[in-house]
Order: structure tokens, then sequence, then C-alpha cells
């Protein structure tokens, strides 16, 4: 399962439900995809066909979005 947290920009913002438990978030997109760390602060983990331009726009959605992305992080994993 893999539920999406938003859409924004052609990219989709998602958790893998049976992953690592440090936080973090991934990014789907017509290009490619890439995953975000988000402890100890936002940082880009992997990366699969995004260009430059893309990772800086990606980047800046995770920061608009952090504390969204962190709620719904303790929704789907509680405890």
């Amino acid at each position: 399962m893999s539920p999406t947290i938003f859409r924004e920009r052609g990219y989709r913002f998602y958790f893998f439900s049976r992953e690592e438990p440090r936080m973090h978030v991934h990014v789907d997109h017509a290009d490619g995809e890439a995953k975000f760390w988000l402890e100890p602060a936002i940082e880009l983990a992997q990366n699969f066909g995004l260009s430059a331009q893309e990772l800086r726009e990606v980047n800046n959605l995770v920061n608009l979005h952090e504390q969204e992305i962190k709620d719904a992080w303790h929704r789907h994993f509680p405890g």
C-alpha cells in the first residue's frame, strides 16, 4: 500500500506502507522518482531520472508542505 499525501505540479507525494522507520517521503513524476528524508533535516535520499531543476522544485514543495507530510506520516504510522 502506498497512500498519496498530495499531488502538485505533476508530482505525487506518497509513502510505502512497509518500509524503513526513518521519516521520509517518495515523489513520483512522469520523468522519474525521488525519495527525501524528512529528519533530521530535509535531504535528498535517492533520485531516479529527475533533473536538477525538478529536484529543486520537489525540494521546495517538500519544504512548503513539510508539516502536512509529517502529520500524514504520524497518521499512517501511529506509535
